[in-house]
């Protein structure tokens, strides 16, 4: 399995220009919330405790986070849990807002990180690596460190990667 830092270099790559992370803050929050809105119905009981798919991709997101990083993963939970909160009470509403809530922030989300990607003049990093779906959100919350003063030595190190694969690919490019 690859390391936290790992996850984030590569994601990174595909994410230098500043205007590509920040339609991403708002981008990245959106579709989560959004993905979890639309996944918060149906509910179905497990030993008397009601389950969303939204409640297991959220717990499965968690593990996962936790797994490359404990004290990354218990924020990125919090993160995940305040996300099923917002889910559950729009859920509850009525079909028309549900859906529209969800389907709303879903798309929007989206359009923010088109945007994003035209001013990178990059792919999204999901399409050449599935993995970036998740790392997505994980991202954004490694930026907001990094902006916070937090995390110096792996902004660096992100920087570095990302400085010698440009480099890499210069070198491979015609000219």
């Amino acid at each position: 399995m690859k390391t936290i830092l790992e996850h984030l270099s590569q994601y990174a790559f595909y994410h230098q220009d500043k205007r590509n992370i920040a339609t991403h803050f708002v981008g990245i929050p959106m579709i989560v919330v959004g993905i979890t809105i639309l996944l918060s119905r149906p509910h179905f009981s497990f030993f008397d405790i009601a389950f969303t798919p939204a409640i297991i991709i959220a717990i499965a997101s968690a593990l996962f986070y936790i797994r490359l990083d404990l004290v990354i993963g218990l924020f990125m939970s919090v993160l995940l849990a305040l996300s099923v909160g917002i889910a559950n009470y729009l859920a509850a509403l009525s079909t028309q807002t549900w859906l529209i809530s969800g389907i709303a922030l879903f798309i929007i989300g989206w359009l923010f990180q088109f945007v994003g990607h035209y001013f990178e003049g990059k792919k999204p990093a999901f399409i050449d690596d599935i993995t970036g779906l998740i790392i997505g959100p994980l991202f954004v919350f490694v930026e907001f460190l990094f902006v916070l003063g937090l995390k110096r030595e792996w902004e660096e190190e992100i920087a570095s990667f990302c400085n010698q694969k440009n480099t890499q690919e210069m070198a491979i490019r015609p000219r």
